[in-house]
């Protein structure tokens, strides 16, 4: 190919496959396998491997046990071994089949970004840079390959200049020095790019490149320094499983052909190849391979020292490549690699250039001198994608002992450094440091992990949107309507407009406009499939593509109104419903919860379950039961203590993977019963709620008969259901916990009796807003792995004055006492601007932190924002320097004058959830 525009003109005139030919069923242009008569970037990497005495066995003798094994000697497997061994692991062993870097790690691009939308990536990609920038090179007097040349995003429209802008705030609260350019000033940067027709790019000087055979060769040596072990040729060919005195699966040993290594940790780093690896241990790892390719282009005058580009719009990548480009990116019909070859290693496929030519046009015409340059080199190797396009890591829920860090949708390098810390702080403390749910492979719930046609739409979706803008109120259209509650239907045909979470179909908000059915997946009109026209719920999700208030916000602010002024009837029937029964219950219910959840049955507790670290892993509820003999649609039969927990239905699984490791870990006799499929659950809140239920159940709703916090079984409309007095709103309310089959009907009688109260239906866009307003946190937004309940503002939800031993018990005294670092604030702002989070927080000139979640409060008519802040002299947080302080919120480079609060501004007494209007 003499040149990319003759490579564009080409394409332009052959003929167009046909659109029989099934999805991923694309054949390889040479042939079904894998060639590796290629010229690559890295190619001492590839010469090594092609040594003879590379197929002589293993590079060193098997020891006979190990404390960890490594599977995989790619970027993740070096990176967590490196790390485990700085962690004082000296009986580490990492196994490669190959040789280091094969498979995908020794082609990939190596290129490292600072900024993404999420904090905790931020934190992840700050590590990596300073492993191969500083720590490798002092530790080992060996240079890594690592190459600053900044980078620089590009803005063709204002919507992407403005997802740079919040990227740039998130980054002063991290210190990472960025800029947005105007397009004379990127034409100054970089002279060769046309700049006519951009709204702006973003500049990050400190970004850069790394040398994957560097990198990992440099990791590699520092690791065995402190006594790990690297032994390559030595395939897994299997792992050995045991099941201990109390029923629990967990690794006992790797089988390889040259012997075994006991174990009881295994750690699965093995790519593409990680689902084999995980098949062997019984384990789901939902990816799929993908081909993933760039080019690399012959010299170009000029280009020396230029930063890497990402333009996103047109979806492609200019990776700096010594005096040429490598140019990438990410298209709508990528090729899958459909047989997985455990014979592959540093091999390369042929590239389709009907499939890559795309982003061969967006290149062209961002560095015009691209159009005559010659292509040096096509590189197209395998790559793992995943459903949400993150990682998969943690301990997998099968298996105690069995960890993942693989799934890494190309990012493997820039993420490395990051996720082989938490990865081996997880192994070796039981828990990673940062916030890592996200990326922990528990986030999936059980159903979904095996089911591969939901694994294989939304990974390619997510590879197609990899380069989208971020926005808040985005929704996949892939893999829907998985997981559907009794109510759907009947919603629907109201005009709900679904959000997925997981698997879960809930209601998002009510158009006024009639209903909008998500339809199957059309795959965006790839691989011959017909892309859908008309298509409402498309059209009402892309409406929302704004960094502005949506259209919507109107339709919302009266669904919140209606809820502070009459009443709002909201399914949450995809909440988990879980039941903790046995001999143990209580001792369990004890240990798990940081409340006091051993009051009389009938009573409900909000609580926190935590780690060691005094991390919180979950916000729920808790009811303590009353003794059955017989079991019911609502109770299982049970002899003693007994309790229902109700938890968010986005993170049931995460949940319900936490309690059973702690029942497993502490060896407590009682079961754990998940409910969640079988049980609907409907709230009624606002002031009219009790006048309209009882009309409806057949209990006294005073408040004398029926407090605050306490649950009871009565009939709904002649169903038994579970009443429960809570609120999630800060209103008068109740839950209604229904059996499957009753849930229409009740559902309809609650409407019915609310016609002329007022009463109208609403979603969880909805609860966002009234739920900030009130102060209530969301797990996973206000409160996560790495915040403690005394730093978020729930310390009544912990029974420190008590001397009941619970699990972060320690941590929260030892915090207590040394004063809070950090403290979670309410901001409120006066202006009228939207804010969705990642937003800077200034406190008298200096940035104190970053909101994690903000919305629109429509009964105070203010934005409202929550944040963790820090003195930035390194002292306690007190509420004098929460109060003493003068706030700002920076919003894309604009700051706006904000008011601290220590209590919610709606309603700080919490009359409204006793009934005092």
């Amino acid at each position: 190919m003499a040149s990319l525009g003759r490579a564009l003109r080409a394409a332009a005139t052959r003929p167009r496959r046909s659109a029989a030919q099934g999805l991923g069923s694309r054949p390889l242009t040479s042939g079904a396998g894998p060639t590796t008569e290629k010229s690559v970037p890295y190619q001492r990497t590839l010469k090594e491997a092609q040594d003879p005495a590379a197929a002589r066995g293993p590079s060193r003798p098997l020891p006979s046990t190990a404390d960890v094994v490594v599977i995989g000697g790619g970027s993740l497997g070096c990176q967590t071994l490196y790390h485990l061994a700085k962690l004082g692991v000296s009986s580490a062993v990492l196994l490669e089949r190959e040789r280091l870097t094969s498979g995908t790690t020794w082609h990939t691009a190596g290129l490292l970004w600072q900024l993404r939308p999420s904090d905790v990536e931020v934190e992840l990609l700050a590590h990596t840079r300073r492993v191969v920038s500083r720590d490798l090179e002092e530790e080992t007097g060996l240079h890594t390959g690592w190459i600053q040349n900044g980078g620089l995003f590009i803005a063709s429209n204002r919507q992407r200049l403005d997802e740079y802008k919040r990227l740039m705030s998130l980054g002063k609260a991290y210190g990472v020095e960025s800029h947005v350019l105007s397009p004379a000033e990127t034409k100054k940067l970089y002279p060769l790019m046309n700049v006519d027709d951009l709204y702006g790019t973003l500049y990050v000087p400190h970004d850069g490149t790394m040398d994957p055979a560097g990198t990992c060769t440099t990791l590699a040596r520092a690791a065995t320094a402190r006594g790990a072990q690297v032994i390559e040729n030595c395939p897994v060919m299997g792992i050995r499983v045991r099941t201990d005195d109390f029923g629990v699966r967990r690794v006992a040993a790797v089988e390889t052909e040259h012997g075994a290594v006991q174990t009881p940790c295994v750690v699965n780093c093995a790519g593409v190849w990680a689902d084999a690896v995980g098949r062997m241990a019984g384990v789901k790892v939902p990816l799929v391979a993908m081909h993933h390719a760039y080019v690399v282009t012959e010299r170009i005058e000029g280009i020396q020292n230029m930063p890497n580009v990402r333009d996103h719009d047109a979806s492609v990548y200019l990776r700096l490549q010594g005096d040429a480009l490598s140019v990438g990116g990410y298209e709508p019909n990528p090729i899958f690699w459909e047989e997985v070859s455990d014979k592959f290693a540093f091999g390369l496929f042929d590239l389709d250039w009907d499939v890559f030519t795309q982003h061969i046009e967006g290149a062209v015409n961002r560095v015009p001198v691209l159009e005559k340059t010659g292509v040096k080199s096509t590189v197209c190797g395998p790559e793992s994608f995943t459903p949400d396009h993150k990682p998969l890591m943690g301990e997998a829920p099968e298996l105690r002992g069995f960890f993942l860090g693989c799934g890494f949708n190309s990012a493997g390098m820039m993420l490395g450094g990051g996720c082989g810390q938490e990865l081996a702080h997880w192994i070796v403390h039981g828990r990673p440091e940062k916030d890592m749910y996200g990326y922990d492979i528990r986030r999936f719930h059980h159903s979904l992990t095996d089911h591969r046609r939901w694994i294989r739409e939304r990974s390619h979706e997510s590879y197609a949107k990899n380069y989208a803008v971020v926005f808040p109120h985005d929704e996949p259209l892939a893999g829907r309507n998985m997981r559907t509650d009794p109510l759907h239907e009947e919603l629907l045909a109201r005009g709900c407009v679904f959000q997925e979470r997981h698997g879960w179909e809930r209601p998002g908000w009510f158009n006024p406009g009639g209903a909008a059915p998500v339809l199957p997946y059309d795959y965006y009109g790839a691989y011959g499939h017909q892309a859908h026209q008309d298509h409402a719920y498309n059209q009402l999700l892309g409406a929302e593509y704004t960094f502005d208030f949506p259209p919507h916000h109107e339709v919302i602010r009266q669904e919140c109104l209606a809820c502070r002024g009459a009443a709002a009837v909201f399914d949450m029937s995809y909440f988990g419903k879980f039941y903790l029964v046995g001999v143990d219950a209580r001792k369990a219910a004890d240990w798990l919860f940081s409340a006091d959840v051993s009051r009389p049955p009938g009573s409900t507790v909000y609580t926190c379950m935590l780690n060691a670290r005094g991390g919180t892993e979950s916000d729920l509820t808790v009811s303590r039961l009353a003794p059955g003999p017989e079991a019911s649609p609502l109770a299982p039969a049970f002899e003693g203590d007994a309790f229902y927990l109700a938890v968010g239905g986005a993170v049931a699984q995460h949940n319900w993977s936490h309690i059973t490791s702690v029942l497993q870990d502490q060896q407590f006799r009682c079961q754990l019963i998940d409910s969640s499929e079988d049980l609907g659950m409907i709230s009624i809140q606002g002031p009219a709620s009790r006048a309209i239920l009882q009309e409806v159940l057949d209990a006294d709703l005073s408040n004398e008969a029926f407090p605050f916090s306490t649950h009871k079984l009565v009939r709904a409309a002649g169903h038994l259901v579970r009443a429960m007095r809570l609120s999630f709103v800060g209103e008068l309310g109740w839950e209604l916990h229904i059996p499957g089959p009753s849930c229409v009907p009740v559902y309809q009688a609650v409407m019915a009796a609310g016609a002329k109260h007022g009463l109208v239906n609403a979603g969880y866009r909805a609860i966002d807003s009234l739920s900030i307003e009130k102060g209530y946190r969301h797990w996973h937004a206000d409160l996560r792995p790495d915040d403690s309940p005394l730093e978020a503002g729930l310390a009544f939800t912990c029974k420190l004055k008590s001397t009941i031993p619970f699990l972060g018990r320690e941590a929260l005294q030892r915090q207590r006492a040394a004063g809070l670092r950090r403290r979670l604030v309410c901001f409120t702002v006066d202006e009228k601007v939207p804010m969705f989070g990642l937003e800077a927080i200034w406190r008298d000139g200096q940035v104190v932190g970053h909101v994690r979640r903000a919305d629109f409060g429509f009964t105070i008519d203010k934005t409202i924002a929550y944040g963790y802040i820090r003195d930035p002299s390194g002292g306690p947080v007190s509420p004098d320097f929460v109060k003493s302080g003068d706030y700002s919120l920076e919003r894309m480079g604009v700051t706006y004058p904000a008011q601290a609060h220590l209590k919610s501004p709606f309603d700080p007494d919490n009359k409204r959830v006793k009934g005092i209007y």
